[in-house]
């Protein structure tokens, strides 16, 4: 029943996610829209969590040992827990994130190598509007647009750093800290994945031309056999031909005739 809802949920809380992602983007990218727009993409937010929770919720409820699930998903309750502390609104995205790989890791080698490259995708722009979010209004801070930002982000996740745009403030180091290790890991998987896909299919071409040989040694013994069946069932070249049967001798004396007709006198043989 746990699987059968994790299978269901999977794609909606995708969905969400991605809705997430977008409230907290916009009050990010365009600080100067409306009031309303702000408050509607906080509404979103945690209306996002909210689902995540009931999520949470529902999966512990039908676990057949609580406990034990609980100490088996201890992100999954920290995703939870965390984003009610409101100083910590920025841990929302981390456990999103989180959340959002749980599912991943159920999926198929292919679908898996999809969730992960998006999952690069998400982190390097959640990670990108993070820092613009914290170092945009400090004083000596030096990521100031979004461009900014995503280059930043790019750099730091590939452990590239060049060093033209870097975060200067406590928090925003922090979030530098997390990239960089959320980066490293996601793309070691990716790699990982990819070479997971060619290891495959070498192992499928290889048991497809295993099973093609077999095949052949198998059709080649059978006629081998059968050559040898033949070889014993025909005659051998010198063996002696068999005898006929000896000519009958010469009748002598009337040939009896049908019934009702006279009788044949038998032809008298000549005299040598």
């Amino acid at each position: 029943m746990k699987d059968r809802w994790e299978e269901r949920t999977q794609m909606p809380l995708l969905v969400l996610a991605v809705a997430f992602g977008v409230a907290y983007a916009v009050p990010i990218v365009a600080p100067g829209a409306a009031p309303w727009v702000h408050r509607l993409c906080t509404h979103v937010e945690w209306a996002v969590w909210a689902a995540f929770a009931v999520d949470y919720v529902v999966r512990l409820m039908i676990a057949p040992v609580r406990w034990a699930f609980v100490r088996s998903h201890p992100l999954d309750l920290l995703a939870v827990l965390l984003p009610m502390v409101q100083p910590l609104r920025l841990l929302r995205v981390v456990c999103t994130l989180l959340l959002v790989g749980r599912r991943a890791r159920m999926a198929p080698q292919i679908t898996l190598t999809t969730y992960v490259a998006g999952a690069v995708v998400g982190l390097m722009m959640f990670g990108s509007l993070a820092v613009l979010h914290v170092e945009r209004d400090a004083p000596d801070g030096n990521i100031k647009t979004l461009g900014d930002a995503v280059w930043w982000s790019f750099t730091t996740m590939t452990t590239v750093g060049y060093g033209d745009h870097a975060p200067t403030t406590g928090l925003g180091r922090v979030l530098a800290v997390g990239l960089m290790l959320s980066g490293i890991a996601l793309l070691g998987v990716v790699t990982a994945n990819i070479a997971a896909w060619f290891i495959s299919r070498f192992e499928r071409d290889d048991a497809v031309e295993r099973r093609h040989t077999e095949l052949l040694e198998t059709l080649t013994r059978e006629v081998r056999e059968l050559r040898a069946e033949v070889a014993r069932l025909s005659p051998a070249p010198d063996a002696p031909a068999p005898a006929s049967a000896p000519a009958s001798a010469p009748i002598s004396g009337p040939v009896p005739a049908p019934d009702g007709a006279p009788g044949v006198p038998a032809p008298i043989a000549p005299r040598s």
